[in-house]
């Protein structure tokens, strides 16, 4: 196999937290030698991650064998994800800002057409369900754990208990209409046809749009580290990628 040198469009302070993570956990063990240090296995971690490469190609790269690349990213990864903030913790976080935006992704997957849970008839196609919170700028505050893809972002919005945590906190939260019926702070668009709408109602629906294209680049967020494009895994394991991935985010952003 041939190897080459790359790049990585990830700042430098999202290595050196994890790399930082990597060293306190490694003294929390008592890990004696490792074949790559922790800069190095945070750099191994984040090709991954960000780029998609396969265990084979990252064993190449690092000079080690597959499984222990396989091992080293794991490893990375559950810290990342236990490191990841609740949902209480992103709405402490929330109670300074005039209001939230709430939205879902769909997380493509590889499964196949028997597998009707996985399958959004929203999409059309297989994939699971992210719900995303973020401010009123567009910057992602949390990812919710993975759902199937076939749950509706209301009833996901519900079972993750983002409905209720909000309006006990007493923060407006705006979201488009597959949140229509969720009651609490959610703010959903007016519903009717354009030329019914009074002109409240229609500034309300220009509100909703120019909202929309700010969630998106949360949600963007997420899917800029190509291996959120296409997961192989199982739903546990999707669950610790996101987190991993908004660890990850959430640390480049306070450097």
């Amino acid at each position: 196999m041939l190897v080459y040198p790359s790049g990585i469009d990830v700042s430098s302070s999202a290595l050196r937290f994890l790399a930082q993570e990597l060293r306190r956990h490694r003294r929390t063990i008592g890990s004696r030698w490792r074949r790559l240090n922790a800069g190095r296995q945070a750099l191994l971690t984040l090709a991954h991650l960000r780029v998609g490469h396969t265990y084979t190609q990252l064993a190449a790269g690092f000079g080690v064998g597959t499984t222990t690349a396989y091992r080293y990213v794991t490893e990375a990864v559950n810290l990342l994800a236990a490191l990841a903030p609740s949902l209480a913790d992103a709405v402490r976080t929330a109670s300074a800002k005039a209001y939230l935006l709430l939205d879902g992704t769909l997380l493509p997957i590889d499964r196949i057409a028997a597998d009707r849970p996985f399958y959004s008839g929203k999409h059309k196609r297989h994939g699971m369900n992210v719900q995303v919170l973020a401010d009123p700028l567009g910057r992602l505050l949390w990812a919710s754990p993975a759902l199937p893809g076939a749950v509706h972002d209301v009833r996901a919005a519900r079972e993750h208990g983002i409905v209720d945590a909000l309006a006990e906190a007493g923060i407006k939260c705006w979201a488009d209409k597959g949140y229509r019926g969720a009651g609490g702070t959610v703010r959903t668009p007016c519903w009717g046809r354009w030329e019914t709408l009074s002109t409240g109602q229609k500034a309300v629906n220009r509100s909703h749009a120019k909202i929309r294209a700010l969630v998106e680049q949360a949600m963007a967020t997420l899917k800029s580290w190509r291996l959120l494009r296409k997961i192989r895994c199982s739903t546990t394991r999707i669950t610790c990628l996101v987190q991993a991935v908004l660890t990850l985010h959430l640390a480049s952003s306070d450097q």
